[in-house]
């Protein structure tokens, strides 16, 4: 097979390998090797990995790149974004500065709500401007894939116009586009006394419509106090379900109401906050062998406590690690930021880290088979550093070190 791009000069190759998530010690087994290369076919994969001597017929490759001793890693996966919204939240800044709660701002009509009003004022092609800005970003910071959230619609047509806005922006930038749709992410102001009638236009109109139009792959919603009891999120991703929508979870962000073992017994594929699991919660992500996905800059940004991704991994749950980038709770979308909290904070291992950001990333998005991981046969997505070793980008933080970006074989982003 002819050789589009090859990779040489590799320092340290870093990365974990296989098809699924690593969990337990598992997490931490990533494989390093000095002096590598990699070729990458004209299709965009990889077709063989090595050290040291490499046949010289690669050196005739259509790209030669020279990694010039450096660090290269897999293409980094963020596998919880709300990537599109309407309008920005910086006005409740000094509301959370004054310990204003969260679901206090939500029950005054602030917070979700108002990140609703102003996406269902935008037009679905301003939407996905506002949001291929962010993914421009996101590339430059070394994401390659990124799972995307309805959510900030809450009627049948604004829920299916931001799922459009994410269909339309795939392919037009590089960076993957991963959709999930997120009707139960509130409760909407007109429904606030029938919460029932909401529920069934979920299940009843909603799901069957994204299904139709093939607009997500996952069914996620907010199980929380004041948002969506257990019995209901129950519910909804079981309507999912039975449209082959593969269920998701947003449990334990504020209060341990059950979400985690609603997570458990479907299995859900992953469970996402977790910043107040319990012990019960996480043996039952354990046995449904569901993956925390865990979100360090969420707690950063509101003051929070950190999810017990130490104990999840001690109990054999598989943890990644993303960015929630959001208008309210989370507006950040560097995920190199929530990789240095994932050491500092969860006291993960950079090893650990980086499985959590690409193999354990890409698993929770039902990615593992093509992504994730530079081996022979995945999607040539891969990051070259400006730093020698893995240590080096957890020891710095507050820097894009990103130096190239390689997407599919070919460089897309060059610093």
């Amino acid at each position: 097979m002819a050789i589009k791009t090859f990779i040489h000069h590799i320092g340290m190759l870093a990365t974990p390998i296989g098809h699924s998530a690593h969990r337990g010690k598992e997490q931490a087994d990533v494989q390093i090797l000095k002096d590598a290369w990699t070729a990458v076919s004209e299709d965009g994969t990889i077709l063989a990995v090595g050290t040291g001597a490499y046949p010289q017929e690669y050196d005739q490759a259509q790209n030669v790149i020279d990694a010039e001793g450096a660090l290269v890693t897999p293409g980094l996966v963020d596998a919880h974004t709300h990537l599109i919204f309407g309008g920005w939240r910086e006005h409740e800044l000094a509301l959370k500065l004054r310990g204003v709660a969260y679901l206090d701002i939500l029950a005054q009509g602030g917070g979700i709500l108002s990140t609703v009003r102003s996406t269902r004022a935008a037009t679905e092609q301003e939407l996905a401007d506002k949001a291929g800005e962010a993914l421009a970003m996101m590339l430059e910071m070394g994401t390659t894939t990124c799972e995307a959230k309805s959510g900030y619609g809450l009627t049948t047509e604004d829920e299916l116009k931001m799922l459009r806005a994410i269909r339309d922006l795939q392919g037009k930038q590089p960076v993957d586009l991963v959709p999930t749709f997120l009707g139960a992410h509130a409760l909407p102001e007109e429904y606030k006394d029938n919460r029932e009638e909401y529920i069934r236009l979920l299940c009843e109109e909603m799901i069957p419509r994204v299904a139709e139009e093939h607009l997500a792959e996952f069914c996620d919603v907010f199980c929380e106090t004041g948002v969506f009891t257990t019995e209901e999120s129950r519910t909804i991703l079981m309507a999912g379900k039975k449209y082959g929508l593969i269920p998701k979870i947003h449990a334990d962000e504020i209060d341990p109401i059950g979400g985690t073992l609603v997570a458990g017994e479907l299995p859900a594929i992953s469970a996402e906050h977790l910043i107040r699991t319990r012990d019960e919660g996480i043996e039952a992500m354990a046995k449904g062998g569901t993956i925390a996905c865990c979100l360090p800059a969420t707690s950063f940004y509101l003051d929070a406590d950190f999810a017990r991704a130490r104990d999840m991994i001690t109990a054999g749950v598989p943890v990644a690690i993303a960015t929630d980038f959001n208008p309210g709770s989370c507006p950040n979308l560097s995920l190199q930021l929530a990789m240095n909290l994932g050491c500092y904070k969860y006291r993960m291992t950079p090893e650990e880290v980086l499985t959590a950001v690409t193999l354990n990333a890409a698993a929770a998005i039902h990615r593992a088979d093509t992504i994730g991981s530079v081996e022979a046969g995945k999607k040539a997505d891969l990051v070259i550093w400006k730093a020698d070793n893995l240590d080096f980008i957890f020891y710095r933080f507050g820097n894009n070190l990103v130096h190239q970006v390689i997407k599919n074989g070919e460089i897309v982003i060059d610093r």
